[in-house]
């Protein structure tokens, strides 16, 4: 059970992230060296975010953990600005060396799209990693004797696909209000990624549900705003009420005497 456990969070988590990957990614060498790039960008946050933790985790009690939080967070996007102003810097170089170089300059929301997504999945990793292979066994994870103990790895897998999504939208919404100086969609990013990260916090709780739905409200928000800063529309009539068949004719049959 414990092995089916493990599979099971591991293909929900990182199941639709490996399908991108897989689809948009995998093809493009260039795009693979800018998804490994800006994973190793989170890493570094990451590493900055340990040491002042370790700084700090003396004599700050309960808040410890909601600073470390908010300095992650504010790490995590100043890191994703550092891997912007590198983008942006390599996009001659881009040109030069690959065949579809101009592609990738051209439409500037590939580039936020699969650095956000090296951010999401590195993010992920380091998330769930633990819960992983504390599911294997041979004891069960710790819950303080909770009821919904069974809810906890299903909850960990969902948040961090969340997550992963997140990071993937909020690089291309903060690419694009950059590239346009839309200082609101700037601030909109680090915002939210607070409130997810805070949002969290309900699961010390075992309130799992109202965790999941928070986020996930957060997450197809954010979507809708990338979707929309990236170009995309929705068709407002799929079918046409006065659209037309074209009909092709048909010729008739003739009577042939024989």
């Amino acid at each position: 059970m414990t092995v089916m456990e493990f599979f099971g969070c591991t293909f929900l988590a990182f199941g639709p992230p490996f399908t991108l990957f897989c689809l948009t990614i995998a093809k493009d060498p260039i795009k693979i060296i800018i998804l490994i790039a800006s994973a190793f960008f989170w890493l570094i946050s990451l590493l900055l975010s340990s040491l002042i933790w370790k700084l700090l985790k003396f004599g700050l009690g309960d808040t410890l953990l909601i600073l470390s939080v908010t300095i992650s967070v504010i790490l995590q996007e100043l890191l994703r600005y550092v891997v912007y102003i590198l983008l942006r810097k390599a996009e001659a170089g881009l040109e030069k060396v690959t065949e579809n170089g101009s592609k990738l300059i051209d439409n500037k929301y590939i580039l936020a799209y699969v650095a956000g997504l090296g951010f999401g999945i590195m993010s992920g990793a380091f998330a769930l990693i633990n819960v992983l292979a504390d599911s294997v066994g041979p004891g069960t994870l710790g819950l303080r004797g909770g009821n919904q103990g069974s809810l906890f790895f299903v909850t960990s897998s969902l948040t961090t696909l969340c997550f992963i999504f997140l990071h993937m939208a909020w690089g291309v919404i903060l690419f694009h209000g950059l590239d346009h100086r839309n200082f609101f969609l700037v601030a909109f990013v680090p915002i939210t990624h607070i409130s997810a990260s805070f949002l969290t916090f309900f699961n010390s709780k075992e309130e799992y549900f109202a965790s999941l739905l928070s986020i996930y409200a957060i997450l197809a928000v954010v979507l809708w705003i990338a979707f929309h800063v990236a170009g995309g529309r929705f068709p407002k009539k799929i079918f046409s009420r006065n659209s037309t068949v074209q009909r092709i004719p048909v010729s008739q049959p003739t009577a042939v005497a024989t």
